[in-house]
């Protein structure tokens, strides 16, 4: 029999070493309360909220500063705040169907909890400070929630309904750039790497038999995306 916190570790794609960090992230204060523990306080997942609302914080502006080197801080700060609000993680977390695997008190429960944002987006930082813990903290730690969180933002990034503001089209802005006299740019896939949910794609921009960028990303997309932008600086073109 596979225990509800084995399909959930096989859908975040880290598996703990202290099982006891994921199951805290899952229990809401409502579960906890009905405990009648005079700690209940301290059995449920607002605690680990509370860091994981910074882990969040750091992990994505790293990304955004890293991804967008060129953006001024009100773009990346409106950035970050359209991709860590509440209804963004909660987006994440019905992506993972977290809301069945949380423990909720009766009353929560039969009010529709387990699909209330402000509840799963709460959960869904408790996970991150769940798998930064597990991970030890530190370097380690940042490494393992980044593994798991990076492949949301990225996406959330993509989808923004006002990217062009943020960000032109890098492939679009290659292919106007080169077309002019220098021919038509290929991308080719060099690399693929990591479990389904969670893969690292490498792709490498060629003009004729050069290659001219490369980049890196959890999906195709973001990889040639990265890897137009990396051929657009080498050509001393800003984005």
């Amino acid at each position: 029999m596979i225990l509800p916190t084995e399909q959930l570790q096989e859908r975040i794609g880290y598996r703990f070493h202290n099982i006891h960090y994921l199951k805290q992230a899952l229990t809401h204060s409502s579960y906890a309360n009905e405990t009648g523990a005079h700690n209940h306080h301290l059995l449920c997942n607002e605690r680990l909220e509370f860091l994981g609302d910074s882990v969040l914080s750091l992990v994505t502006s790293d990304y955004l500063y890293r991804t967008f080197p060129n953006l001024p801080e009100g773009d990346l700060t409106r950035m970050r705040a359209a991709t860590v609000c509440e209804e963004a993680l909660a987006s994440y977390s019905r992506k993972l169907g977290l809301g069945d695997f949380l423990l909720l008190g009766k009353g929560e429960r039969n009010t529709g909890g387990a699909d209330k944002p402000a509840v799963i987006a709460d959960a869904f930082e408790a996970i991150l400070a769940a798998i930064y813990l597990d991970a030890t903290g530190g370097n380690e730690g940042m490494r393992a929630v980044s593994a798991f969180l990076l492949p949301f933002i990225e996406e959330a990034v993509k989808n923004l309904p006002d990217a062009g503001g943020y960000h032109a089209d890098s492939k679009s802005r290659l292919q106007e750039f080169v077309q002019k006299d220098k021919g038509q740019p290929e991308y080719r896939l060099v690399n693929e790497s990591g479990p389904d949910h969670n893969k690292t794609f490498v792709v490498e921009v060629y003009l004729d038999s050069n290659c001219i960028g490369r980049g890196t990303g959890h999906s195709k997309k973001t990889a040639e995306q990265a890897a137009a932008r990396d051929a657009l600086s080498l050509f001393g073109i800003e984005c």
